[in-house]
């Protein structure tokens, strides 16, 4: 009887696997366009994966506003931080190769560099560049390649040594991107290749991703690519693509819809290439896979009840999280005009992703988690209009924190020095000089390294200003505030994002900006 008894337990156990639906939600179509209506989105590409197998590789909308191009399964679009996950398994794959050690110091590897604190420049150690516990701050150090800069890797990778921490070694989650660009360079050291001919070579080209690119510098151009498109001053248009390839391995990799399945596919079968072969192993699975830093949990939006997470934490090039029970691998990306979401349950062999040519995250995840919800036979969940409101919420917020800053400002304030005597040159340690201009009683403000971040700067009130820049499609105006000596001498500039809504990426705040010679006197 007992045999019997187990044998009905295994056999009851198969139609229940068996019911997983392998087709996509019915009304797919129809949802993705809907969503791209709430959201404004011109352009999404969409892969599922199920059980080793393609599901559905499909694009939605048009390549560019105003143009007929359509969107396919091979039209690329800027995966942005997407990009760390590959950086991840080039370094796995150099561990499997005797070639590294996850917990050795970097140091072992790149004699020259150096973090801010030397205790922390010996104890870092491969696995720490990739799980944003070093002590540095959100977005630290990005202004030395965001907007593009005319520093290279390496000397961006070396200024890190001047960037300050925000919090004790290994205490706190902050997410950042130089620490990968600093595995990028592992990677060359080690490999004898640079990151982009490695993962190149030795990752797309042998999963098959045959559409793909890792360069950066070639974000929005090509035959069957879809333009970057953002809100500016209230509208959505067309914006520039980022064009570099400094941050490639945190960023840089441009890729289809048809492709990104086929890596999805990899990385459920635990390294197995379509031949067999394999591009890594289970063990490097579990370690991609597997949470390091933890990442507190706060209380979500009423309307996205569903997301409530239980644990949370940053993997290698991973989010670990649950949802629903079951333990989601995922990920996101944003460049200017691309966000994108990589969403996979190791444990149904699913995945999904979701890449768009418009910066809304509200739509990649109203599509993701409609179609997770589909596999798993969730309780239906309208998550179109949780998003719809969730957005509107926010939106509202920015625009009532920006009107309070401007309530609070004291108009009738006056500088406390001649307009001439601000302009000069001033100089950060980490990432470098920032030019004050006067041009007839009207400052400017320049950025030596940055070339577009170059504008206006508008008095507010006292010693503060905003710099405004020219190029409206950065979206990243910036208090400016000048602290005086007591003999009325400039002492240092400090900068901030004027609003809430300016990407973490612009790290104003972190930069110490002292004179370097007499501000009294245009350089």
């Amino acid at each position: 009887m007992r045999r019997f008894a187990l044998l009905f337990l295994a056999l009851s156990w198969l139609p229940a696997a068996a019911q997983a639906p392998a087709s996509p939600p019915p009304d797919i179509d129809r949802y993705v366009q809907q969503v791209m209506e709430a959201f404004t989105v011109p352009g999404i590409g969409l892969a599922i994966v199920k059980d080793g197998r393609l599901v559905l590789a499909k694009g939605y909308g048009v390549r560019k506003l105003g143009e007929p191009a359509p969107v396919d399964a091979e039209t690329l679009f800027g995966i942005a931080s997407n990009t760390k996950a590959f950086t991840a398994t080039a370094l796995g794959m150099l561990v499997e190769e005797g070639m590294l050690e996850w917990d050795a110091p970097v140091i072992g590897y790149l004699p020259w560099f150096q973090m801010h604190d030397p205790y922390v420049t010996r104890e870092l150690t491969i696995r720490d560049l990739l799980v944003h516990r070093s002590g540095l701050g959100l977005g630290a150090g990005d202004l030395l390649w965001w907007p593009p800069t005319t520093y290279d890797r390496k000397e961006a990778a070396r200024r890190l040594r001047w960037v300050a921490p925000a919090t004790s070694f290994r205490s706190a989650y902050a997410y950042d991107n130089v620490l990968y660009n600093v595995a990028g360079e592992v990677i060359e050291t080690v490999s004898g290749v640079p990151w982009e001919e490695f993962v190149s070579t030795r990752i797309v080209g042998r999963i098959g991703m045959t559409s793909s690119n890792v360069r950066g510098s070639l974000g929005g151009s090509g035959p069957n690519t879809a333009t970057p498109h953002a809100p500016v001053d209230g509208a959505v248009r067309v914006v520039k693509a980022f064009a570099s390839d400094v941050a490639n391995p945190a960023a840089g990799i441009n890729a289809s819809v048809a492709d990104m399945a086929k890596w999805m596919i990899v990385q459920m079968d635990s390294g197995r290439l379509a031949d067999g072969t394999r591009l890594f192993s289970p063990g490097t699975a579990r370690e991609l896979w597997t949470a390091v830093t933890p990442i507190p949990i706060g209380n979500v939006a009423p309307e996205l009840a569903p997301l409530q997470a239980k644990f949370l934490g940053y993997g290698l090039g991973f989010n670990v999280r649950d949802f629903r029970g079951e333990k989601l691998i995922m990920h996101s990306g944003g460049l200017p005009g691309y966000v994108s979401r990589v969403a996979m349950i190791p444990d149904r062999k699913l995945g999904v992703v979701v890449l768009t040519n418009q910066e809304s995250g509200a739509a990649f995840d109203a599509i993701a988690y409609r179609i997770l919800d589909h596999y798993l036979g969730a309780p239906a969940f309208d998550w179109l209009a949780a998003y719809r409101a969730t957005t509107a919420r926010s939106l509202a917020a920015t625009g009532e924190a920006d009107r309070r800053s401007a309530a609070a400002r004291d108009s009738l304030s006056r500088p406390s020095l001649p307009i001439e005597r601000y302009a000069g040159t001033y100089r950060d340690a980490w990432y470098g000089d920032v030019v004050i201009t006067n041009d007839g009683g009207k400052l400017g403000i320049r950025f030596l390294p940055t070339s577009v971040l170059v504008g206006d700067l508008v008095h507010w009130q006292h010693d503060t200003f905003v710099a405004r820049w020219h190029d409206r499609e950065l979206r990243a105006d910036a208090f400016v505030t000048f602290w005086l000596n007591p003999d009325a001498t400039i002492e240092q500039v400090r900068m901030r994002a004027a609003s809430p809504a300016t990407d973490f990426s612009f790290d104003f705040h972190d930069l110490l900006l002292r004179p370097v010679r007499g501000p009294d006197r245009t350089p």
